[in-house]
């Protein structure tokens, strides 16, 4: 005989530990529905602070910095005069930062005429220096 599994109540077989049979479908839909509230409510809110701290307004501005990055550094390894490895792009609210080193002057113009042409390219912050 299945009995009711209010707390203190006695389970299907009467032990401490046993499981409850009866509890209806709606409880176990709620309790279900309640903790992916929680899990996805906990993911926001980690994936919004990532952004917070970076100074962006948005998980979109995020996720549209990182879209340009991969971009800029994709054209880099694509042009043959443009060292990929040697130049670092940051990019913040669309505004891209260039650093690293350039074999000459030209190099560095071509990473910086790159960058510009990136779709979301607010504006170029071109720090690269020329190697001696």
């Amino acid at each position: 005989m299945r009995r009711n599994c209010n707390p203190g109540s006695p389970t299907e077989s009467g032990g401490p530990h046993d499981i409850c049979f009866n509890q209806p479908k709606e409880i176990i839909m709620k309790n279900k529905n309640a903790m992916a509230t929680v899990a996805i409510t906990l993911t926001l809110l980690l994936v919004s602070g990532c952004a917070v701290t970076r100074g962006q307004e948005t998980v979109g501005a995020y996720i549209d910095d990182s879209a340009i990055t991969t971009s800029i550094k994709a054209r880099f390894v694509d042009n043959r005069q443009v060292d990929a490895s040697s130049i670092s792009v940051e990019t913040l609210n669309g505004v891209v930062q260039l650093s690293g080193f350039a074999k000459n002057a030209t190099e560095k113009s071509t990473a910086e005429s790159i960058a510009r042409n990136v779709k979301g390219v607010k504006a170029v912050k071109n720090e690269i220096s020329v190697r001696p």
